[in-house]
């Protein structure tokens, strides 16, 4: 019986986070027909120690002896355990929000990256704001969504469509510091200002909640949203934000197609909420069978198991996820998404056209120069 690892992270704010990723990993591997792979977990809390993420890493690779190692963790500290997965001729797949842009994209042929593509999402937010005819805008995010590059994706594709920033508005991320009132004046004076929007979790509420307070349920204030705005258990508490809301989404329980509703109705089953954790853990049973085929066509030499896994594609429930061609990332679709208000005033995800061309769209957002870019979080995003 083969074994796989999984290093599994907390979060204050979506609590069931790790029984997701573990659950649509397990379900994913079932439904492919392999009953007979055992899983071994590893807590690794937010992901921030590093001693801690790699003593884990060591763990599941010397004692219980995995194959292939995944783990929701960020780049930097995949690149920390390089060293360790090319010691023990074995591969790591890094589950990620895509809520940073790294400096470089590594090229470590041990590692491939599996990302919801929250910075992406948020480039192609701000673009197509600029197509709807928002000629200016300003970010709007708080102290901890605000702390990832995803702000330089909003921020970048907003003005290399040809919009000017003009204000932006960060605001504090404890209920009592978290103020929407800055807003009020800059619409009045600007009324056709887009705000370029990243928030998470319950912030994203809070967000919605201080919009609809201020402008009145029923405005049209152009309101432009990353992915990770579009997660539907967050939006079924969150109330109506306006009448235009929208932007970009990685997937919807809704996507009407044959590999959504087997995924769907296979976590229903399992009592375990549909959310973007379990949907991540689902993918990554794809890539762990495809990385166990080649593994054993090719005795574990990991450069050819690289070589195999930059052809290979699967439909899954959010559509044809591909290797990105010259990096060692996964591109998926992206869809053009709406904010609709639910029978009970909260909100729903509608689903509109798909991006015509992810890749294109990554290559452009991946070469923008991050030069002078510093920081000292080692946490994944929502790992907090």
């Amino acid at each position: 019986m083969q074994t796989i690892g999984i290093l599994l992270p907390r979060s204050t704010y979506y609590e069931t986070m790790g029984f997701e990723l573990y659950e649509g990993l397990r379900s994913g591997l079932k439904q492919l027909g392999h009953e007979d792979i055992r899983i071994v977990s590893e807590n690794i809390g937010f992901g921030a120690d590093k001693q801690q993420c790699y003593r884990s890493a060591e763990k599941l690779l010397l004692e219980d002896n995995a194959s292939v190692v995944i783990a929701y963790i960020g780049h930097r500290t995949a690149q920390l355990l390089r060293p360790l997965f090319l010691a023990a001729n074995r591969m790591l797949i890094v589950l990620d929000a895509g809520a940073n842009m790294p400096t470089e994209w590594p090229e470590c042929p041990n590692i491939l990256y599996h990302s919801l593509h929250n910075a992406l999402g948020a480039w192609l937010a701000a673009k197509r704001a600029v197509a709807d005819g928002c000629k200016t805008g300003g970010m709007v995010t708080g102290y901890y969504d605000g702390g990832y590059l995803h702000t330089m994706g909003i921020y970048s594709g907003f003005i290399n469509a040809g919009g000017t920033i003009t204000f932006n508005h960060a605001t504090g991320y404890k209920a009592e510091e978290f103020s929407m009132l800055p807003l009020k004046e800059q619409l009045e004076k600007d009324p056709g200002f887009a705000l370029l929007t990243i928030f998470s979790a319950e912030f994203a509420e809070w967000y919605f909640a201080a919009i609809r307070d201020l402008f009145g349920e029923e405005n049209d204030l152009n309101i432009y949203l990353p992915p990770y705005m579009f997660e539907e258990t967050m939006l079924e508490k969150a109330p109506y934000p306006g009448n235009n809301a929208k932007g970009i989404a990685a997937w919807s329980r809704s996507l009407d197609t044959a590999e959504n509703k087997i995924f769907t109705e296979t976590i229903r089953e399992t009592g375990k909420a549909l959310t973007l954790f379990t949907l991540l853990g689902w993918e990554g049973s794809r890539i762990i069978s495809k990385v166990l085929e080649l593994a054993a066509a090719n005795k574990n030499n990991i450069s050819q198991i690289n070589a195999g896994l930059r052809s290979f594609e699967f439909t899954g429930p959010r559509g044809l996820v591909r290797v990105h061609p010259e990096k060692n990332t996964t591109i998926s679709p992206m869809y053009n998404a709406t904010i609709a208000k639910s029978e009970n005033g909260t909100c729903r995800v509608e689903i509109g056209s798909v991006i015509a061309d992810p890749i294109a769209d990554f290559d452009e957002m991946s070469k923008l120069p991050l030069e002078g870019v510093t920081s000292s979080w080692f946490n994944s995003y929502v790992c907090i």
